[in-house]
């Protein structure tokens, strides 16, 4: 019997093979954090992108927790355990949904990033705020706002925290997830172009696309197997 529904290497998984998405959705992002970086710092620059990524990351965690802490309630209040388990069967499904988006083979996640269009229009004017930058530091809370982009991604990998159990394993699974997606961040800051064009290859892209699609069909069959 599964006592817990925390998946690290779903997490992890869902970071980085999500490195085209990254890519498209952020391209702009790494370029207004470079121009926001003081020409006379940018030999400190590792030290601004550390900062952005841990404020985003910790954004995420946040974000992790609600889920993680409200999903588990409601699933203790109407189904238990059991109601955890009908959740990991939408983590599957949205797995699978997010590598057929991943390759470019079906772009209904679009609908699902828009939904956070309302919210995002209210956070993204308070980024500017912080820049230009002024120290390292000032990047924590600038990355921490650019946390809550609305982005197919992130919501796919939400649902792993949805499915994790508590508060603590949600903040856990997308932290997880954060550091998942740190060398594709690192890439679009300026630290490895190279890579960069080769995490958005074609190929890259529909290879993780299956990736995620298999995993997403082997924890349909787990559910399953324990729903029965």
């Amino acid at each position: 019997m599964m006592t817990s529904q925390l998946d690290p290497f779903a997490a992890v998984l869902i970071g980085l093979l999500g490195a085209g998405h990254c890519i498209a959705m952020c391209g702009g992002v790494a370029a207004a954090f470079s121009m926001a970086i003081p020409p006379s710092q940018r030999r400190w620059q590792w030290l601004y992108l550390l900062s952005y990524n841990t404020g985003r990351i910790v954004s995420y965690a946040v974000a992790g927790a609600l889920v993680g802490g409200v999903f588990a309630g409601l699933a203790d209040i109407s189904m238990g355990k059991q109601g955890l388990l009908w959740l990991r069967l939408l983590a599957g499904i949205m797995m699978i949904l997010l590598g057929l988006y991943l390759a470019r083979w079906w772009s209904g996640l679009l609908a699902l990033e828009r939904l956070g269009g309302g919210l995002w229009r209210y956070l993204k004017p308070l980024a500017g705020r912080f820049v230009p930058f002024r120290s390292p530091l000032a990047a924590l809370p600038f990355g921490m706002i650019w946390g809550w982009l609305p982005c197919g991604l992130v919501y796919s990998a939400l649902t792993w925290s949805a499915v994790s159990g508590g508060a603590v394993q949600g903040a856990t699974v997308m932290a997880l997830f954060g550091l998942g997606t740190l060398p594709t961040l690192l890439a679009l800051g300026g630290l490895a172009g190279s890579l960069r064009h080769w995490l958005n290859h074609p190929q890259f892209r529909q290879f993780s696309g299956i990736i995620l699609i298999l995993y997403g069909i082997f924890t349909l069959y787990q559910a399953m197997m324990l729903l029965r």
